[in-house]
């Protein structure tokens, strides 16, 4: 599966140079980011890097995590910090280091074993953000795998109050950037 994901992304992303543009970060990601207790962020299926490049012009060290070596080798060149560190990987088996991170996001992309598999990453205090499409009758792109789509209110199902205190929930049209309209389900919860 790995290799078959990784020629996917990269051939995606050659033949789609729009994904590789500048875009503002998750605005789930702009809104909490200062609401990190530390300055050590994760950013999973990182892509193009928006989020990387925006926590580290605000301080941030990430290790920015996908499987595409193109996404990664742009992120490097238009990357002028030295605080981010790209990891290529397969995503179906990474599993962070236990208890290093401040911050966690995970933004357009959707992998529930891959959440509850990295949740042992946060630090208590930290904050784990996840921003993905879900499913809904009006989304533009038709005959998505609903695998890759929540269903409403699913993420507060992933993200128990045992473990997390819910700092938001909301859900939304996607950004007009995007190149489908989709719709969106976010949240934000703090480890306790």
């Amino acid at each position: 599966m790995a290799e078959k994901d990784r020629l996917k992304w990269n051939r995606k992303y050659r033949e789609k140079p729009k994904l590789l543009q500048p875009r503002p970060a998750a605005p789930m990601v702009e809104k909490w980011f200062s609401h990190a207790e530390g300055d050590y962020a994760l950013d999973l299926a990182c892509g193009s890097g928006k989020n990387s490049l925006f926590l580290a012009k605000e301080g941030f060290r990430i290790d920015a995590v996908d499987i595409s070596e193109v996404a990664l080798s742009h992120l490097e060149k238009v990357s002028s910090s030295n605080h981010i560190r790209v990891i290529q990987t397969d995503l179906d088996t990474f599993t962070p280091v236990a208890n290093r991170y401040d911050l966690i996001v995970m933004t357009n992309y959707l992998d529930r074993a891959l959440i509850v598999r990295t949740i042992q990453a946060l630090k208590a205090g930290g904050l784990f953000i996840v921003e993905t499409y879900m499913e809904d009758e009006r989304n533009e792109k038709k005959g998505s795998n609903p695998e890759f789509l929540l269903k409403k209110e699913e993420l507060l199902t992933l993200f128990d109050t045992a473990t997390f205190t819910l700092l938001e929930y909301r859900e939304f049209w996607n950004e007009p950037h995007e190149l489908y309209r989709m719709r969106k389900e976010a949240i934000c919860a703090r480890k306790r």
